[in-house]
């Protein structure tokens, strides 16, 4: 595991990780969501509760995850305060009418219909999941998971409670092994979030190696939090007893960058591992992208098998699946490449070249991916004589 860890592209992925940031505009991602959050945490905790009163006998089950969630996802500082806020909330929403519940319904499924959104962007993904599926996974998610994590909690605190009747002090053994369950059940959920939202095939292993990302960032960024606010007391003293609340926007807003970060990873950890970084930094990189594809799909025609699969030919290229997704989309449109799915066959989908190159005019992929026919650049289109450029002439 150590030789693993040593060879892992470290530089690699943080280079990722900044490209991302940037080009995804993952900040101003995570300031929508900080505030989509904000409207739905009261939304949210009022469909937990009412799972938990609808079924009294998992009352207990409540009160343990209330407390998991107190210590596990909130620094200390705020944790007391915004749970006894967000349960005095919830508790005042059987008063609301027709309207008021329509409201609360609108605002959870808004933070619902975002956190897939953002998700199935980063993973490049063009069609997303039916909106009917989507709201009853996340619905089932909202009803079954309190359940059975307040169900897990329990047990745990249970074994703990019987413990304390063999010995008074809990071992630091049994301390360490709780702490480890809480981090690794909170990896868990992350990977649950990052396998089943995308609309695309998430590898368990990389959905998990997100997750384990996300669950240690969480945890470093708590310490430091906790730490600068006991140091530097700056938003007591200006806000009073009103602190909690710009509190409470900062650590959202770090753990959505978080989370983001840990989707980011799980999306291009195929690539890294393969040793193939993100190309891109140049204008029309689209272009060179398309015309190395069709360059590969044609040496493919005379091969036995006709055609490539989407990961051999992202290898050959040194790009990244997502990198190449959209390029294909757009050869596809033109009908310059088709998508080979034999009925029964278990390998995976080829890309095979159908246009002919020595007729194929190159015009269409000019304008498609490098440079539309505007009346600003009608001259140089002239000029250039790009019309009469065939495709066998750029590759």
């Amino acid at each position: 595991m150590i030789q693993q860890i040593l060879r892992f592209p470290w530089k690699s992925t943080a280079r990722t990780l900044r490209e991302r940031f940037r080009e995804d505009r993952l900040g101003v991602t995570a300031s929508s969501l900080t505030f989509t959050s904000t409207m739905a945490l009261v939304p949210l905790i009022t469909v937990a509760l009412a799972v938990f009163t609808a079924f009294p006998m998992f009352s207990r089950f409540q009160d343990v995850l209330q407390k998991w969630l107190m210590e596990s996802l909130i620094p200390d500082n705020i944790a007391r305060q915004v749970m006894a806020y967000l349960t005095q909330f919830a508790s005042h929403s059987s008063k609301l009418g027709g309207a008021g519940v329509a409201v609360l319904f609108v605002t959870a499924l808004a933070l619902i219909l975002t956190i897939d959104h953002t998700l199935n962007s980063i993973w490049r993904v063009r069609t997303p999941r039916p909106l009917g599926q989507r709201i009853l996974i996340y619905w089932a998610g909202l009803t079954l998971g309190p359940l059975l994590l307040g169900f897990s909690l329990s047990l745990s605190s249970y074994a703990i409670s019987a413990s304390r009747g063999v010995v008074s002090v809990l071992p630091g053994g049994v301390e360490l092994l709780l702490d480890l369950l809480q981090f690794f059940m909170l990896a868990g959920g992350m990977a649950a979030l990052y396998f089943y939202v995308p609309n695309v095939r998430v590898r368990w292993s990389h959905a998990w190696a997100g997750g384990l990302f996300v669950s240690a960032g969480l945890e470093v960024a708590k310490k430091l939090l906790t730490l600068y606010l006991a140091k530097v007391p700056t938003y007591s003293v200006l806000y009073g007893a009103f602190a909690t609340v710009p509190i409470l926007l900062i650590w959202i807003y770090t753990a959505w960058l978080i989370v983001l970060l840990g989707a980011v990873i799980t999306a291009y950890l195929p690539s890294l591992l393969a040793g193939r970084e993100l190309r891109g930094r140049t204008p029309g990189f689209q272009f060179q992208l398309a015309l190395e594809a069709l360059q590969q799909l044609e040496r493919a025609r005379t091969e036995q098998v006709k055609g490539l699969a989407i990961e051999p030919l992202a290898a050959m290229l040194r790009v990244d699946s997502l990198q190449l997704e959209p390029v294909l989309e757009a050869l596809c449109t033109l009908d310059w490449i088709g998508l080979l799915q034999e009925q029964g066959a278990d390998e995976a989908a080829r890309y095979v070249l159908l246009a002919d190159p020595d007729s194929t005019p190159l015009a269409p992929l000019l304008q498609a991916l490098l440079l539309g026919r505007q009346e600003s650049t009608e001259s140089l289109w002239k000029n250039g004589d790009w019309t009469a450029l065939r495709l066998r002439e750029a590759l």
